[in-house]
């Protein structure tokens, strides 16, 4: 247990990431498992995180009412929720630092260009939807955090900015419960750590009501740059933290 000033600091940080992850139209986790690995172990960052994305989603879907897009839920959600399970066996067998570094760099090119050039898009097809949630449903298995990914990959079907935050969250959820049960069974959820639990819900409820009244005041193209924007700045923060972790190995 954290003394009382390094845990409101901790609870602080993570209120930001939820309002930053609302903002953003991803989960927070993108914002909170760097601040978490500051605090925690990494097999504690992946058992938190998980508890706190499912609040966080929850209060998102509670939120935020104008619809899940259904086809999205299914063609990207499902891949997403079976490739986090997958990912979550794998934190004990893979070396995780250089598919960060890998996928940092491709987020950063591909993000970089959407935002230079924004007429251009992925190509909004059923095939890089289950690509898409593929890639960070296993991102998030294996890391903690696969939203930027997702974000990249929503961001083609230029969804209204509540149904882009109310799908997002809906797919996350489902994913979160799979690496849930998986990191569970590994061990990761540590009873030390789960006093934090309640406090981080009313973070997540509180950081997602922020978040929202932010998001009335912004207009659908600011929306999608600010999504770039973040996919961008959390590519480059997600490089610099891997490339430390493999310099000091």
């Amino acid at each position: 247990m954290m003394g009382i000033e390094r845990t409101l600091l901790f609870l602080a940080l993570a209120l930001l990431a939820e309002i930053a992850g609302t903002l953003g139209g991803f989960g927070s986790s993108v914002f909170f498992v760097p601040i978490a690995n500051l605090f925690f172990d990494f097999e504690s960052v992946l058992g938190i995180t998980a508890l706190y994305h499912l609040s966080s989603n929850v209060s998102k879907l509670g939120m935020f009412r104008g619809g899940v897009d259904k086809r999205l839920l299914l063609t990207l959600g499902v891949p997403s929720v079976v490739f986090a399970m997958l990912g979550g066996l794998a934190t004990r067998l893979v070396a995780t630092e250089w598919l960060e570094v890998a996928l940092s760099i491709f987020l950063m090119a591909l993000s970089a260009w959407m935002l230079l050039r924004p007429g251009w898009a992925i190509a909004a097809t059923t095939r890089n939807a289950m690509l898409g949630g593929a890639l960070s449903g296993g991102m998030a298995g294996l890391v903690g955090t696969g939203g930027a990914l997702r974000g990249l990959t929503m961001a083609a079907f230029n969804l209204p900015k509540e149904i882009f935050v109310a799908t997002s969250a809906a797919i996350d959820l489902l994913a979160d419960v799979g690496r849930a049960l998986v990191y569970w069974r590994n061990g990761y959820f540590h009873g030390h750590d789960l006093v934090y639990a309640p406090l981080l819900m009313v973070v997540a409820i509180a950081g997602t009501w922020v978040g929202k009244s932010l998001l009335r005041h912004i207009s659908q193209e600011a929306f999608r740059k600010i999504a770039l924007g973040m996919v961008l700045l959390i590519s480059v923060a997600t490089l610099y933290t891997a490339v430390r972790a493999i310099r000091q190995a």
